[in-house]
């Protein structure tokens, strides 16, 4: 494909962020590469199915907790590997054409997570909302998740809501 040097400089093209994103994408390795295709396909599924079915069925193979949990140790491999999947995750879901908000983000990180013996936990917070456009029901809602003693999703505001439910998982494979 051509893409002409004045389009470029043309704040209106969406041909510089492509090209960028592009070049950012094959700078990646090759283990990197894969995992963001498979992470943005696992944000459509997870997408789906909270659309058609409860979260009670999504968080099943999962330990409900009523509170926070205290955080399974992690070797610094895992630790690495766990940020890694948080970052990548969030970097597919800022390229899906589909909502990848929270909960869609913090079910596919938990997923791979504990593909790779991982274990983690994630949290459900609610805090009542300012902007009744945002919040039309008086709540807001927010998901993030833990490994060890870092959040590695969701991070972002997450001290505005209080927990109402975590889930967590051990070390065990799926």
């Amino acid at each position: 494909m051509f893409v002409k040097v004045a389009s470029v400089h043309n704040r209106g093209t969406c041909a510089l962020p492509v090209m960028i994103r592009l070049q950012k994408f094959l700078a990646l390795e090759g283990r990197h590469k894969a995992l963001l295709l498979k992470a943005w396909c696992l944000l459509g599924w997870y997408r789906a199915a909270i659309l058609l079915t409860s979260l009670k069925n999504l968080t099943a193979a999962l330990q409900h907790n009523a509170g926070t949990v205290a955080a399974a140790p992690l070797t610094p491999a895992q630790r690495k590997e766990a940020a890694t999947i948080g970052w990548l995750v969030a970097a597919a879901a800022r390229v899906t054409p589909w909502q990848s908000r929270c909960l869609v983000q913090v079910l596919v990180v938990q997923r791979l997570l504990a593909k790779r013996g991982i274990p983690g936990q994630f949290y459900l917070g609610v805090r009542r909302g300012e902007e009744p456009a945002l919040a039309p029901a008086g709540l807001a809602a927010h998901a993030w998740l833990q490994c060890d003693n870092a959040i590695v999703n969701g991070a972002a505001g997450r001290e505005e809501f209080a927990v109402v439910s975590t889930f967590s998982w051990r070390a065990a494979h799926e």
